[in-house]
């Protein structure tokens, strides 16, 4: 939390600076394509890094799919989770974000910014609107982070229990669905210091959508959690 507080405080210049550039670019949205939002975007993560002595490793780039929209399904462990991905994701990507934690500092800014999916799941017809809306757009090229384990509540390196329903837009878009592993991503705002921290990002062989269209959305859920339990306990020796 304490570096959370930190990284607001000494960004507060460029956080009124972006507020009024994302304005801008809201009021102007056909000036600005969606690789000049994501370099936008990518800029505003990389600054708030570096204020908080944050650094990001990827791993397995070579993975991602060359051409076309994909699903990304990472484990799930804090705060920092989506801006790590973005800052080592070359191409556009977006995000489907829980309603309530979209309005958190930057995150609130991110989202928009990448005309990312807010979930309410309170609401079940704006889900099924949301889950829609994923899908079309993924069969038209965009690429999404999803977040099957739904929340985090300090589970570290460990993963939780996959929903089976984050994995109803992959079965509608017909597409890849990449498996990504995050490494210690819930150590920058998960615990108190300033110390230097290094994250890593693990992009997995993407799972084509011939290997899991068979399948219930349980068994594709059960696949992406054991390709990244595998790849966890990899990492462990």
């Amino acid at each position: 939390m304490l570096r959370l507080v930190w990284v607001v405080g000494i960004s507060l210049p460029f956080i009124v600076y972006y507020f009024f550039r994302l304005v801008y670019v809201e009021q102007h949205p056909d000036a600005f394509s969606e690789e000049e939002r994501y370099a936008i975007g990518r800029h505003m993560v990389d600054q708030a890094m570096r204020n908080a002595f944050i650094s990001t490793k990827a791993f397995g780039k070579e993975n991602l799919p060359k051409e076309g929209g994909y699903l990304m399904y990472p484990n799930h462990q804090g705060k920092f989770d989506v801006l790590g991905i973005i800052h080592v994701h070359d191409t556009p990507c977006t995000i489907v974000i829980d309603e309530k934690r979209s309005h958190l500092p930057l995150a609130n800014e991110v989202t928009r910014l990448l005309k990312g999916v807010r979930l309410d799941r309170t609401d079940m017809k704006a889900q099924v609107e949301g889950i829609m809306r994923i899908a079309d757009e993924v069969r038209d090229g965009r690429r999404y982070i999803l977040f099957a384990e739904g929340g985090y509540t300090f589970n570290e390196n460990h993963l939780q229990e996959f929903h089976a329903g984050a994995f109803k837009c992959a079965l509608k878009a017909k597409c890849p669905i990449v498996p990504v592993v995050l490494v210690d991503s819930y150590v920058p705002f998960g615990r108190n210091g300033l110390q230097p921290v290094c994250t890593q990002v693990h992009f997995l062989p993407s799972i084509p959508y011939e290997a899991y269209k068979n399948c219930r959305t349980g068994e594709i859920a059960a696949m992406v959690k054991l390709a990244i339990q595998n790849k966890l306990d990899e990492l462990k020796k």
